[in-house]
């Protein structure tokens, strides 16, 4: 499955929105899979994010042909580390953590990514990470030793927004972390996405139905859920 990008960005024009399910492997079973790709098969899901902060990449092919031989969607890595990338899937959100100045997650991952990305026929898809204040500590401050933007200085979000795209970042994605006690808030994501031309993500912290519409109604092309269905199932049920 290929042009995902382009699928991402024919739906921006048309204004049709996104959806992914976020998928952590540390958090998966195979035994369990069979109950899992039937809810989200039955939810209004477009794409499969995988990912963690801290996965060490064990049985991650394994993962994935189980998921994608139940699931016809496309299947986006969300790496942590380059232990995280694997062929089976059909791109990678190729990230550099725009918020943080720890260069191992601006440069270091990265390089260390290109020979196996290189052994792969993965679709690479440039994206700028944005990690916003949640209202608590998420595993991607933790993991990467970086401090997150305050939710309050929309400004300095858009700023850092525009510096990735004027870089060359195909995919702009607003996080406030795996767990997050408050969303990006939407007059955030509304000023992001009326001042940058590319695509914008938004997830973390959205645990209603109602928040997805908000980041959709803010401007968001695609909203990320995560914990919240990992913790319900039935999620999209209603």
């Amino acid at each position: 499955m290929k042009n995902i990008y382009q699928e991402i960005l024919n739906s921006k024009k048309a204004n049709k929105k996104l959806l992914a399910i976020l998928l952590d492997p540390d958090k998966l079973h195979l035994e369990s899979i069979s109950i899992l790709t039937e809810k989200i098969n039955q939810s209004p899901a477009t794409h499969i994010f995988i990912g963690g902060s801290s996965f060490n990449g064990n049985h991650l092919d394994e993962l994935i042909t189980n998921l994608k031989s139940k699931i016809n969607l496309p299947f986006v890595l969300f790496p942590g580390n380059p232990s995280q990338i694997s062929n089976k899937a059909d791109g990678i959100l190729f990230l550099t953590l725009l918020s943080g100045r720890n260069p191992d997650y601006l440069i270091e991952h990265q390089v260390n990514a290109v020979p196996i990305l290189n052994k792969t026929n993965l679709e690479i898809i440039s994206t700028g990470y944005i990690l916003i204040e949640s209202g608590n500590e998420t595993a991607v401050e933790r993991v990467s030793k970086t401090k997150p933007l305050d939710r309050n200085n929309h400004e300095y979000a858009l700023q850092t927004a525009q510096a990735g795209e004027f870089i060359g970042n195909k995919l702009i994605y607003l996080e406030a972390g795996s767990g997050a006690k408050l969303s990006v808030p939407n007059e955030m994501i509304t000023l992001v996405s009326q001042n940058i031309n590319v695509p914008l993500l938004v997830g973390g912290g959205i645990t209603s139905q109602q928040q997805i519409q908000d980041c959709y109604n803010s401007g968001a092309d695609l909203v990320v859920i995560g914990t919240a269905f990992e913790n319900d199932i039935n999620f999209f049920k209603s």
